[in-house]
């Protein structure tokens, strides 16, 4: 089964990306909101714990399924190891890894923060002036990968700062061969 696995930083298009390659593949789509928006939903606050245990049941779960599999978004910190393993213990699982790395500049990425498909599929989002100020504290972490750090052979790194998602889609789909 085949894993794309999509990283950037906050609203770099990750989620959007995905939706659209999900358009032209036979991958389905898992972005790290589908978790993480329920449980602030329920507990009223991000509870890494809780959304940890969701995924886990969706990874196990689809791992069983007839799926030709599935594009995964995820923030990666580049400086917590922690991160690193997350994503290998995931990859592992998957016949096929491919990783893109998506990086725009700042300032796009403040005004895609106000996006109607992100504030729509992200209600955790929608308070702009603190969806901006956590883009803004992003800085604290290191969210762009340095040559060499990602370890999968079919990695990709896309600037998509002037790019549309549909044509990012198409990049990658081309590249790996989807």
């Amino acid at each position: 089964m085949k894993l794309v696995i999509i990283v950037g930083s906050g609203a770099v298009g990750k989620m959007t990306v995905g939706q659209e390659l999900m358009k032209i593949t036979d991958l389905r789509l898992f972005h790290n909101h589908m978790m993480i928006e329920p449980v602030i939903d329920i507990f009223g606050y991000f509870h890494g714990g809780v959304t940890q245990k969701l995924r886990e049941v969706i990874f196990e779960e689809f791992l069983k399924s007839d799926n030709e599999g599935m594009i995964f978004t995820f923030l990666w910190a580049f400086d917590m190891p922690s991160d690193r393993e997350y994503i290998m213990s995931v990859a592992q699982r998957f016949d096929e890894v491919y990783c893109v790395e998506l990086i725009a500049d700042q300032a796009v990425r403040l005004e895609r923060n106000k996006t109607e498909n992100r504030l729509k599929s992200k209600a955790s989002k929608r308070d702009l002036e603190v969806s901006e100020q956590r883009l803004l504290n992003e800085e604290r972490y290191r969210l762009v990968s340095e040559e060499g750090e990602i370890p999968f052979e079919n990695y990709l790194r896309i600037d998509n700062t002037d790019l549309a998602p549909d044509v990012v889609a198409k990049m990658i789909k081309q590249k790996f061969d989807l």
